[in-house]
């Protein structure tokens, strides 16, 4: 409602209320909808991994990094109706994406993919990306996010090798 309006409360003017209001709600005296709801813990569905979970994913995406020079990178959620074009959007995002991994997972949708640079290509082939894919799909059917991503990530960084020397 608009300063100056004539139906503004503060000029003697009643706020209409909806007939529809449902349990636990008012209207204000500025004419919004406030609703009362009881307060739900996240669940993991919000939330999937805890605080310690998180530093031992971040761990593992440094070490694998530090220990192969790739730039390794994890993420998790919905990759939409066109998932190639989505992971291959959010590589190009990536810094350094020519010696960039990167590990995308949707749960919801049942989908994992790597994606490598051309660089990172070199050093990782398909063949090794593909297994490290089927060990995170059997860890994820057993519920075995974390346990999935990190055991991925580790076989990637194992196919990749060590860092290789700069000249």
């Amino acid at each position: 409602m608009a300063r100056g309006d004539p139906s503004h409360p503060e000029h003697g003017g009643a706020v209409a209320v909806p007939e529809d209001l449902p349990p636990g709600s008012v209207v204000t005296s500025s004419g919004r909808v406030s609703v009362a709801e009881v307060f739900v813990e996240p669940s993991n569905t919000d939330h999937p991994f805890t605080p310690v979970q998180l530093v031992r994913l971040d761990e593992a995406l440094t070490l694998t990094s530090r220990e192969t020079g790739l730039r390794f990178s994890v993420y998790l959620g919905d990759l939409g109706p066109d998932v190639q074009a989505r992971v291959t959007e959010l590589h190009g995002q990536l810094e350094g994406s020519g010696e960039a991994v990167l590990v995308a997972v949707s749960p919801e949708q049942r989908v994992v993919e790597v994606l490598t640079g051309a660089e990172a290509r070199v050093r990782l082939p398909d063949r090794g990306s593909k297994l490290a894919v089927m060990s995170m799909v059997a860890s994820f059917r057993e519920g075995d996010l974390l346990g999935g991503l990190l055991s991925g990530l580790r076989m990637l960084a194992d196919q990749a090798g060590g860092r290789r020397p700069t000249h």
